[in-house]
């Protein structure tokens, strides 16, 4: 059993088809504790910068409102099921390093997430948060592909 899972979710629903996989190893009894991570990015308006009229609390603030109804809402529909969740919502610019850097940090077992299953030139030039994961991932990581949630 994996006492403590990590599943960091973008918000989009390509990122939330694993759930149901996440609600099958927790009726199996092989998942403990949840922490739902969303990693948010702060888009600087440059222009507002060199103006001087720049405030980036008030930036961050609506972000990480927006976060954290984000991460209720899918705590609320896990919780509901029996799951125990928390979540996280962090800010950074490289989101596999930050979700696998909270993984070894915060004594995770496991890693769950969607990968959108690019393969070739496409995963070349669009990268993938799911690769970064699994290739600096001291933590298992269990990726799940978007055929399996159809």
């Amino acid at each position: 059993m994996y006492k403590k899972v990590l599943v960091p979710l973008d918000g989009s629903d390509l990122a939330e088809c694993m759930l149901s996989h996440l609600k099958s190893l927790h009726k199996d009894g092989s998942v403990g504790e949840v922490t739902l991570l969303n990693i948010v990015t702060i888009d600087i308006p440059w222009a507002e910068l060199e103006s001087g009229h720049f405030n980036l609390d008030a930036l961050r603030e609506p972000v990480f409102a927006s976060s954290r109804k984000y991460l209720a809402e899918v705590e609320s529909r896990l919780s509901s099921q029996g799951i125990k969740v928390k979540t996280e919502s962090l800010e950074a610019n490289r989101p596999a390093s930050t979700i696998t850097d909270y993984a070894q940090k915060n004594g995770m077992e496991l890693i769950i997430m969607a990968t959108h299953g690019y393969t070739g030139l496409k995963k070349l030039m669009l990268g993938s948060v799911a690769s970064g994961v699994l290739n600096q991932s001291a933590v298992p990581v269990l990726l799940i592909r978007p055929e399996a949630c159809r």
